[in-house]
């Protein structure tokens, strides 16, 4: 038997050996990148394992082909922490795209540039960045201001490109913390609104979980108009298919699964990306081996509930309080539990579900507390969503077993 390894990889961002559907998504960013000015920037939003940091990644090579530098990074806690941390995370990324670029002492694009050097001709490197944030007068927001004119200029001297791309994955951690007097989110929105209304080219493409905008919007309220959000859906049926199937298309491949398996990975996955390479690569390990056997390769769906919920569902539910997850298992009654509620439609199957009902102002409540454990999001519409996709099936399950 020819060696083949499993194609599958459920880890967290890392790239499917065939990415599935968002041709609408990609349509929409390539039409961005056509603006003469950046009048709007994009984020890209939606539950865990919907393939968020996945289509991020493969936008790369279509920005580098069409001519504009990308630069990014994920945004850790530690960078957004304060506005320092952000302007030092800002500096770093460019510095990469920078660094080759020589300029000259005195350069009409940075006044008064050293770098802390001896010779005439230095490079833009970090060090170099950082010392014009840190030499430039006024406060932060000024400071990353003449930084990124100051590179862009530099890179518009030296090579021809449209403009500079910068990507940032996890951007939900960014927030603005009033009680420390630090506002990181703020500054990063001022600082790119400023330069873009004076004609540079620097887009923002942030992506994050659903509580992302909310907090976009908060910070400053302009944003709604500055961001074109793309809400990543699960997949439709038959992307959820070419997902399972094209990998294993290679006449190597060991595996080989018939229309009934394939729907059932299609059900159990709900269309999620995430899930769609944990299970499948479950059936890969437990086809291998059964083959000696010769036996027909199965959906072993029970065993791979039981791993999917210990491996991925199982420490988001332990975060709940005891009465908290009484409230998730009223929700995971409703019908719509895995799309959208309300505190109403809570609060009228509650009476029906358990021996306490929930009143109208715990419910709101509880929401708010778990909204903050990332358990439950609340969209711009007043709507809740479970912010851990497919948990109310999870929640059942769990019934089920009590």
């Amino acid at each position: 038997m020819v060696d083949f390894t499993n194609p599958f990889r459920p880890g967290a961002g890392h790239k499917p050996p065939y990415l599935a559907g968002r041709s609408k998504e990609k349509t929409e960013f390539t039409r961005l990148l056509d603006q003469q000015l950046i009048l709007e920037n994009v984020v890209f939003t939606g539950l865990r394992g919907v393939g968020k940091t996945v289509l991020l990644d493969s936008l790369k090579p279509s920005v580098v082909q069409m001519g504009w530098l990308w630069v990014g990074t994920d945004l850790s806690e530690s960078a957004c922490v304060s506005e320092d941390s952000l302007a030092t995370r800002l500096c770093a990324d460019l510095s990469v795209i920078t660094s080759g670029i020589a300029v000259k002492s005195g350069s009409k694009f940075v006044p008064g540039f050293s770098g802390g050097l001896k010779d005439d001709i230095q490079t833009l490197n970090y060090q170099a960045l950082i010392n014009i944030y840190k030499e430039t007068p006024g406060l932060a927001l000024d400071k990353i201001k003449q930084v990124l004119s100051v590179a862009w200029g530099v890179i518009r001297q030296s090579q021809q490109c449209k403009g500079i791309v910068f990507a940032y994955d996890e951007a939900q951690n960014l927030s603005d913390q009033a009680a420390k007097e630090q506002f990181p989110l703020s500054l990063l929105l001022d600082a790119f609104q400023s330069l873009q209304k004076q004609g540079l080219p620097l887009m923002l493409v942030l992506t994050g979980l659903p509580t992302l905008f909310p907090k976009l919007v908060e910070a400053r309220t302009y944003s709604e108009r500055m961001f074109r959000v793309l809400f990543l859906e699960s997949l439709s049926k038959q992307e959820s298919e070419e997902a399972i199937i094209k990998p294993i298309e290679d006449k190597n491949c060991p595996l080989k699964l018939n229309e009934s398996s394939v729907s059932a990975i299609v059900e159990m996955s709900g269309g999620y990306p995430y899930f769609i390479q944990f299970i499948c690569r479950e059936v890969y390990d437990a086809f291998m081996q059964r083959l000696d056997a010769g036996e027909e390769a199965k959906v072993p769906v029970l065993e791979i509930e039981r791993k999917l919920d210990s491996d991925f569902f199982a420490g988001r539910w332990a975060r709940a309080t005891d009465r908290q997850r009484e409230l998730l298992v009223v929700i995971s009654y409703l019908p719509n539990c895995n799309n959208e509620f309300s505190v109403q439609e809570i609060e009228e199957i509650s009476s029906t579900v358990v021996e306490r009902p929930f009143a109208k102002s715990n419910i709101n409540q509880m929401l708010s507390n778990l909204i903050s454990q990332g358990l439950i999001f609340k969209n711009r519409h007043g709507k809740y969503s479970f912010a851990v996709p497919l948990l109310g099936h999870f929640i059942q399950r769990q019934l089920e077993t009590e």
